[in-house]
């Protein structure tokens, strides 16, 4: 029998499947079409200090084998992520969860990670730096060595769960990023985040986002994240988690021969909610097919 189990930042997950956020909501959402325990965990949606709107409509634009997305970390704030979101979710699910976290100054991160740190229901924190969809915080945050061991330093000292730094592609060598937030103490890296991307009307002659770019996420840009996570799988000794564009069991298996330890899936549960559940159920024979026993020993092979 297929052994699908693996260890993230020394808490065991029955597979290595993880809705990745900004897809999966709260979690709760995606219970009405299956049960979500299934899941490795998953990665619940970004949230900030205070609660956010997000960016202006429209917001989402569809490309080959992908899409653009802009939303602009829309979420109800933290204090309400811990009162009303968290409460719904442990109803529906059993298992530690992944809070992600994004902010606009180094103290924003730090005083958002440190009130989910306290929340038992809380697994890992992992840190957002590199959304490219909002102005003055995400990105500028995870193309900069300093400034992301900054905000990873400033995390580690007011937490005591696994922080999980969330990379960014959109910069000249990711493995100098890596490097910088494992050397301030981070336990493990989580890459890709969307590339930037955008699109025109040639109708209006204007771009189909209102915000101008947005991040682009997919298949596409399957090849450049397992080429990603493959470098910085051998610059760093922390984990990795990889994600960018995948839909199927077998890209799973190519995201751990890579380096990844457990891998998120976004665009796909998007185009189909009940992707992952399928992924995890297709496991088992591509493993069979490939003569993989145990997840534990593919990863990083």
């Amino acid at each position: 029998m297929a052994d699908l189990k693996v260890t993230l930042c020394g808490i065991e997950l029955d597979n290595p499947v993880i809705p990745a956020s900004g897809t999966f909501g709260f979690g709760y959402e995606f219970a009405q079409w299956y049960d979500i325990n299934c899941l490795g965990t998953f990665s619940f949606k970004g949230t900030t200090k205070e609660s956010r709107f997000g960016n202006p409509t429209p917001r989402i634009a569809e490309c080959p084998a992908g899409m653009i997305n802009a939303v602009g970390l829309q979420n109800p704030g933290v204090e309400k992520v811990i009162s009303e979101e968290l409460p719904k979710l442990k109803q529906v699910f059993g298992k530690k969860v992944m809070a992600n976290v994004s902010g606009f100054s180094v103290a924003d991160y730090a005083e958002t990670c440190e009130k989910l740190d306290k929340e038992e229901q809380v697994g890992w924190l992992e840190v957002n730096i590199s959304c490219p969809n909002v102005h003055g915080g995400g990105m500028s945050f995870g193309t900069d060595p300093k400034a992301a061991a900054e905000v990873t330093r400033a995390v580690k000292r007011v937490t005591t769960k696994p922080v999980i730094m969330k990379l960014s592609p959109n910069v000249t060598d990711i493995t100098a990023i890596a490097k910088a937030c494992e050397d301030a103490g981070a336990d493990a890296v989580s890459l890709i985040n969307t590339l930037q991307g955008m699109r025109i009307d040639l109708r209006t002659r204007k771009p189909v986002i209102r915000n101008v770019m947005g991040g682009v996420s997919g298949p596409a840009v399957f090849p450049v994240a397992l080429r990603m996570v493959y470098q910085t799988a051998r610059a760093v000794k922390i984990p990795v988690v990889g994600m960018g564009g995948v839909t199927t069991a077998e890209d799973v298996l190519e995201m751990m021969m890579a380096g990844a330890v457990a891998v998120e899936v976004g665009a796909a549960n998007l185009a189909d909610p009940l992707a992952c559940k399928r992924i995890i159920g297709d496991l088992p024979a591509a493993m069979e097919r490939y003569g993989i026993g145990s997840l534990r020993e593919l990863s990083g092979r």
